[in-house]
């Protein structure tokens, strides 16, 4: 674990302490039998981050959690593998999967080495994954390895702008307020025992997916339904509704 880079063991040690907080989510969300997305739980139907047929495809989590995503996946017929930083969430996924009797393979690792061959998936997903806890200059060239030609990649995080407007304390939601410069914001820490948290801006997002061999198809700012609730502290559902707080990016690996 030593010759893993600062920032990875650092979000693995926060995240197999958070582990047990997200069981009971995780256990909702593999029981649902239509997939909802993100911190308002905004349908598929809406979004339209799963290929409409994944019978038969290669598809990859990067950064799984307690995989209910990959479950969706492997309902809707793909060969699917999940790769998670954290044990302990992992050992939910594994638990989920013996309960739902759904099988597929889980890696504990680093979405930015994922230890697979080039070339090995035709789909990409990442939500609130990889796309926030993993160093974006080391996941996404690592996404373009992994992806065959003309494959997507779909991540779904934080809107640069919430990142703006974020408090630094705990609990106290998003205002009004820029709270920290734009120019130079990528790598963002919270005090206190917190992970650390990856907010390139949308010109930094860019320049990387097309360096990395990516087509931009799509950049959806996510708008939550006005009865829409979250568990999450950070937000306000009236924040959301004038200010886009999550962000879908849909690329394509060029052919």
């Amino acid at each position: 674990m030593n010759d893993l880079p600062e920032h990875v063991r650092r979000n693995r040690a926060a995240w197999d302490a958070w582990a047990s907080e997200y069981a009971a989510s995780g256990e909702r969300a593999w029981t649902r039998p239509h997939p909802t997305w993100g911190i308002w739980g905004v349908p598929e139907s809406e979004l339209a981050l799963l290929p409409a047929d994944l019978a038969g495809q290669d598809a990859i989590e990067l950064g799984c959690g307690t995989a209910y995503v990959c479950a969706w996946m492997a309902r809707r017929g793909a060969r699917v593998v999940g790769i998670d930083n954290s044990e302990a969430q992992l050992a939910t996924a594994r638990r989920l999967q013996i309960e739902h009797g759904l099988g597929f393979p889980l890696l504990h690792g680093n979405a930015e080495t994922v230890p697979r061959p080039d070339a090995s998936f035709d789909f990409a997903i990442s939500e609130y994954g990889a796309c926030l806890w993993a160093d974006p200059r080391r996941w996404v060239p690592e996404a373009a390895r992994l992806l065959r030609p003309g494959g997507r990649l779909v991540f779904l995080v934080n809107s640069f702008l919430m990142a703006l407007c974020m408090p630094d304390e705990d609990g106290v939601a998003a205002t009004d307020r820029l709270r920290r410069p734009a120019f130079g914001l990528y790598r963002l820490e919270f005090p206190g025992e917190f992970g650390v948290e990856f907010h390139p801006s949308h010109g930094d997002w860019i320049r990387l997916l097309l360096r990395s061999g990516f087509e931009i198809e799509d950049l959806i700012e996510v708008r939550p339904h006005a009865d829409a609730t979250t568990r999450y502290p950070f937000v306000t559902v009236d924040w959301a509704r004038q200010w886009p707080s999550e962000e879908v990016w849909k690329v394509r690996k060029r052919a």
